[in-house]
């Protein structure tokens, strides 16, 4: 019985150490969702010159960069989760950039709202099979008590994309326009697919905790009531939804505020936001998802503890940064909302996998984005643009930043509310995950 358990045991501490291959995958993965949010994000710098030459209102841009996208996101979501958490989810991510490259590269042939509307839509369809089966495969590669700092990691994807995103666009929108920067950010990433398909791995599903997975997949249904059994999964998918909710509204709209409020050059501002919100929201998802694995190898709250801190010390400085005079003292404020806006979701999602079985992680993963996506991207960007619409009448181009100001800090108080409720339960539903 004893040697039962040594080898239990140095099987264990043996999945505990991630190998070369392990980091090896956590950074090709990093990558695949850095181009994720490059195509995701290049709207957002662009989206002036587009209104422009396509006459749209923002009402319109809202909708392409928010609930038009975010609709068919998350629709596609969850059945392609679910086919990951019982096929190769390699292949599946290889697919998946694909696709959403590609759809990236025919926007710029857009000729009307409506050819864009369809090509956007393209790239959600295809960027839905990004990230649950990359959630999955990582957990299987990382153990518990490292894997808030590997998702923090991959998450930083987001801050990449969105520094190369605005950084590219700005600078292409600039000299070659809108349709060509487009066409540029959208075909390397039908090279990456090849990458991914070819020198990946399938992991074994389990690997890193030593233990198996069930040959039975849980239905949909089940994993449904696993997640709403678990009072700290409604408070936390809650609170990472409203802090989506503003960090989507303000990524997507802050370039247009800069614009209009203080008649930034599209080059000029690219190379700020890229250095504040990319640079700037890498560290922030690394620091939480590695300052929260510190701290919670004592006391799990601190996965809930960590963002909503940020949330709350992020506040005063994004309400400041729509108010203030002068277009370099605006960008400083937006340093601190910057680094916290998005620091999240590492934890989450790291969470979310320690709620569920090994059986189900693709699909909570799913749930949780589809959750994320539909009230964060969905909702937040188009809010402020129908606001902006609203006030435009009776504040012309200070319509925009009131707007953000309206909307922004109020979320970000309720969300840190949501992290602290999810903080109470944790510690108990974590008891409860199934095998």
């Amino acid at each position: 019985m004893n040697t039962d358990h040594k080898a239990t045991d140095n099987a264990k501490l043996s999945a505990s150490k991630p190998s070369s291959a392990s980091y090896y995958a956590l950074g090709v993965l990093t990558i695949v969702y850095s181009f994720n949010f490059i195509d995701r994000q290049l709207l957002a710098i662009l989206q002036e010159s587009i209104k422009v030459d396509l006459d749209l209102t923002d009402s319109h841009l809202g909708l392409l960069t928010g609930f038009a996208f975010a609709a068919f996101y998350v629709t596609a979501g969850i059945p392609i989760a679910r086919l990951a958490d019982r096929s190769n989810r390699r292949n599946i991510v290889a697919l998946a950039v694909f696709i959403w490259s590609f759809m990236t590269s025919i926007s710029g042939l857009a000729q009307n709202f409506v050819q864009l509307l369809i090509a956007r839509i393209g790239v959600g369809i295809g960027e839905a099979g990004g990230s649950p089966p990359s959630h999955s495969i990582i957990s299987d590669i990382f153990p518990p008590q490292k894997r808030a700092t590997a998702m923090g990691l991959y998450s930083s994807g987001v801050s990449i994309g969105i520094l190369f995103g605005f950084l590219l666009g700005g600078w292409l929108n600039e000299f070659f326009g809108w349709r060509v920067a487009f066409v540029v950010v959208g075909l390397p990433g039908i090279f990456l697919a090849i990458i991914v398909r070819f020198t990946l791995s399938e992991p074994t599903r389990g690997q890193s905790e030593a233990r198996t997975a069930s040959a039975t997949q849980p239905s949909l249904t089940e994993v449904l009531s696993v997640l709403w059994n678990r009072p700290s999964f409604r408070y936390l998918s809650m609170g990472a939804a409203l802090n989506a909710f503003v960090g989507y509204a303000t990524a997507n709209w802050t370039a247009s505020f800069m614009i209009r409020s203080h008649g930034m050059s599209t080059g000029e501002l690219g190379t700020w936001l890229a250095v504040i919100l990319g640079l700037g929201g890498a560290i922030g998802m690394i620091s939480c998802g590695y300052i929260s694995d510190k701290l919670g190898r004592n006391d799990k709250r601190w996965y809930m503890w960590t963002p909503m801190i940020a949330l709350l010390i992020g506040i005063p400085f994004a309400a400041a940064a729509f108010t203030v005079d002068g277009k370099y003292m605006a960008l400083i404020c937006f340093i601190i909302p910057g680094i916290i806006m998005n620091s999240y979701l590492g934890n989450v999602i790291a969470m979310t996998h320690s709620l569920v079985g090994l059986s189900m992680r693709a699909t909570a993963s799913a749930v949780l984005f589809f959750i994320i996506n539909f009230i964060g991207l969905g909702l937040g960007p188009w809010s402020v643009g129908i606001l902006s619409d609203l006030l435009t009448p009776s504040l012309g181009t200070s319509a925009l930043g009131m707007a953000l100001l309206c909307i922004v800090p109020p979320i970000m108080v309720l969300a840190a509310l949501c992290f602290y409720a999810a903080s109470r339960k944790l510690r108990t539903d974590l008891t409860l995950a199934p095998d």
